[in-house]
């Protein structure tokens, strides 16, 4: 019998021994993240006593396809939309919080004597708040529906999207052994040129792909196409210098705005629970208790700078973004421990080999103590509001639990400028990189086989340079075309047109700089491929550039790739509008009255199916008001008090903290009792033959009580025909008729003992 090979011996003990390990975190209610990272320590060779990993070079492999996942997961729950509509809130919490505690990180990693290099991972590992323990401890807790909640995930998302941009940042500095302001710099230069680019391309050629398959596309198909794509974007990235998380990322960031975005987190949540918990199980196997022991005091320290940290720049950071001091407390409380991107953070220093071993299991204990004190710090957040409002000026007490409200800005002469500016810069920006992508491309390609054609056919090559510039200037001109005319004849600029004759001289010198960049971008291909004078490539570049400003052609292909972009852009967003699924936009109004929208699904095994709103009087019991009920791609706005639960409905409540959080709690514990004689419930068919002293001869079906009385249904009546002869319900039952009855074992058992009765 042939071998078993190591990695699957492995696999199985991984899978077994975290398999156990995670129920049981699971009936302590405690995150599963923290099973997986107890499953690796038990498997690990620090841990004599049971059966070790053999092969930890194959595990390894699997935990860095697990980061890839996560990070494709991740990209799946980001909208570029979404955190657009944030608006800067959220960002100026996010970037105080992450800086400040990078800051405090790294000098705690100094002050205990570690490396630079250590200090700056360590920097990155601790500024980092975990997502998943999070929420965990808001669903565990019943804080989901409370206002507080939905800014903190709103901050954990744009922390993680900072994490991806620390990594590459990470990646570059290790590679360069000198973390300089130069490097920093161009590090941040090239993601964005990346990202933009990716983003842009994606955003194009992608929902173009899928809309052209989309007939094709089932679970099994989406699955691997949707995978494909993952790790092709995997493999790009790694080939211009980024990790493979990064790309991985970048494509689930484009497929999250595609109508199939909801499709593939279905159907790749199972592999990502495989692949992940893989990954923490090799974080767990990491874990040397002879370190923890040794670097005890350390552990401790980083476990009270987190606290301690987080505590204080998290309510600083949630007060910048225009928090009251109570919310921006519950919030910065809740952030209070260090997550899964500080492993994956300390995995990527690992593999580099910049970082010393000791500190991925301190990082490791870090987060296990950290998790464990997460709920007691949400508690805590309440009384430490309560000292605070006794001992502060009343003052200040005043400023710092104001709120504001959300007043619409009037669009003044400086707001005009504010949103023109910002516009063109954006236009400006995502125009010039795909320029200089497409020329880059062109050089690179395509100018190397026009260049031996070219040679092969006229003994030089000027003619291929000169055919690959002709076709780059096409390439780009729509781009060029744009950034250059577009927003001229919008309604800012027309307003600030008109409003006053001093603002036409700025708004023309907006339109000369865009020229210019335009021409620089032409002369470059002039400049690049042929030897002409400089006089001679300017004036080639402005009649070049006059010739796309001026032809209907040129201006009808820009219009149509824009629309196509916006299309692609907001088809998730359509699909949900027409699918009923969009959130109302009242809903944001509500906020500055300290009520908003909870929604709640119906769980399957819910004691509210099946009973009407009236029923359930979810007015009176809660306070709150069901707004909508969303059943499929149905939407019922405003139901009435008729309206039956269904399960698996998602019912939308408008209310307070408290209120949502009652109703949150009553639809998770009101819940149809468990039937433990499930094995009783079997459904038989029996053939019963009515004696002749049976109670049921001379009755019709409803006389016998059959269905009423014994929960058993008569399917027909045999006849001896081949089929079985459907019953009149009217035609009186006789002797010796032959009756099919179908029902629950038991019952059918006690038709059968009244039809023998004498």
């Amino acid at each position: 019998m042939a071998e078993l090979h190591n990695l699957v011996k492995d696999l199985a003990l991984i899978l077994v021994v975290a398999g156990m390990v995670t129920l049981l975190f699971k009936k302590l209610k405690q995150p599963l993240v923290l099973g997986y990272i107890v499953a690796g320590f038990l498997v690990s060779p620090h841990m004599p006593y049971i059966m070790s990993v053999v092969d930890k070079a194959d595990i390894q492999t699997w935990a860095d396809i697990g980061v890839i996942f996560l990070l494709f997961s991740l990209g799946l729950d980001f909208s570029v939309k979404k955190i657009l509509k944030m608006g800067a809130s959220p960002v100026i919490a996010a970037c105080t919080i992450v800086f400040c505690m990078m800051a405090l990180g790294v000098t705690v990693g100094h002050s205990f004597g570690w490396k630079q290099m250590d200090c700056i991972f360590l920097g990155g590992m601790l500024a980092m708040s975990s997502t998943t323990i999070i929420y965990k401890a808001f669903s565990d807790m019943g804080l989901l529906q409370q206002g507080f909640a939905a800014t903190v995930m709103s901050v954990l998302i744009l922390e993680d999207i900072l994490a991806i941009v620390m990594m590459v940042m990470l990646s570059a500095i290790a590679s360069g052994n000198s973390p300089d302001g130069g490097q920093l710099l161009g590090s941040v230069f090239k993601i964005g040129f990346f990202l933009v680019l990716w983003f842009v391309i994606g955003l194009f050629a992608i929902p173009l792909f899928l809309r052209k398959v989309r007939r094709l596309l089932n679970s099994e198909t989406l699955l691997i196409v949707s995978l494909g794509l993952c790790f092709l974007m995997a493999v790009v990235s790694t080939k211009v210098g980024f990790s493979a998380a990064f790309g991985s990322f970048i494509m689930g960031s484009i497929l999250a705005e595609t109508i199939e975005a909801d499709k593939i987190i279905k159907v790749v949540e199972p592999v990502k629970n495989l692949f992940g918990a893989v990954f923490f199980v090799s974080v767990g196997m990491l874990v040397n208790p002879a370190i923890l022991v040794k670097y005890a005091l350390p552990i401790g320290l980083l476990v009270v700078t987190i606290l301690v940290g987080q505590a204080i720049f998290g309510t600083m950071g949630y007060m910048f973004g225009g928090q009251s001091l109570k919310n921006a407390l519950r919030c910065g409380f809740s952030m209070a421990q260090v997550g899964e991107f500080a492993f994956i953070i300390a995995t990527l220093g690992l593999s580099m080999n910049v970082i010393s071993s000791f500190l991925y299991p301190v990082v490791v204990a870090v987060s296990v103590i950290t998790t464990f004190l997460t709920p007691y710090m949400i508690r805590g957040a309440e009384p430490t509001y309560t000292l605070l409002l006794k001992h502060l000026p009343k003052q200040w007490v005043r400023r710092l639990t104001h709120i504001e409200t959300g007043a619409d800005v009037p669009l003044t002469n400086d707001n005009l400028w504010r949103s023109l500016i910002r516009a063109m810069v954006a236009n400006t920006l995502v125009y010039g990189i795909l320029s200089a992508a497409t020329i880059t491309i062109m050089f690179s390609l395509v100018l190397p086989v026009m260049r031996k054609f070219s040679v092969s056919l006229t003994g030089t090559h000027w003619a291929g340079n000169a055919v690959c510039g002709v076709l780059t200037v096409i390439l780009i001109a729509p781009f060029l075309r744009a950034f250059v005319m577009k927003k001229n004849h919008s309604e800012e600029f027309k307003a600030l047109w008109a409003s006053n004759t001093f603002n036409r001289f700025p708004l023309v010198f907006t339109i000369l700089v865009r020229m210019v960049i335009a021409l620089i971008f032409i002369f470059y291909v002039c400049n690049y491929l042929t030897r002409f004078t400089n006089a001679l490539m300017i004036v080639i570049a402005m009649g070049a550039l006059a010739l796309m400003i001026l032809s209907r052609s040129m201006k009808k292909q820009s219009i149509s790739l824009e629309r196509l972009f916006v299309q692609n852009l907001r088809s998730r967003e359509i699909a949900a509008q027409v699918k009923g699924r969009r959130r109302p936009l009242f809903e944001g109004h509500l906020l500055d009255r300290n009520i908003h929208i909870g929604e709640f699904i119906v769980p399957e095994d819910s004691a509210w199916t099946g009973k009407t709103l009236n029923q359930l009087q979810l007015r009176n019991r809660f306070g709150t008001h069901v707004s909508s009920i969303l059943r499929g791609s149905q939407r019922i706005n405003i139901p009435r008090g008729n309206t039956v639960v269904f399960p698996n409905d998602r019912i939308q409540a408008i209310g307070n903290d408290r209120q949502l959080a009652a109703f949150s709690t009553a639809i998770s514990q009101e819940l149809q009792p468990e039937d433990h004689n499930i094995e009783k419930r079997e459904m038989v068919l029996r053939q019963i033959i009515l004696t002749d002293e049976s109670p049921f001869i001379g009755k019709t079906l409803v006389q016998s009580g059959i269905r009423d009385k014994f929960n058993c249904m008569v399917v027909g009546i045999d006849e001896g025909q081949t089929y079985i002869t459907l019953i009149n319900p009217s035609r009186c039952l006789q002797e010796n008729d032959i009756l099919w009855i179908v029902g629950e074992k038991d019952y059918v058992q006690k038709v059968e003992a009244v039809n023998q009765q004498r």
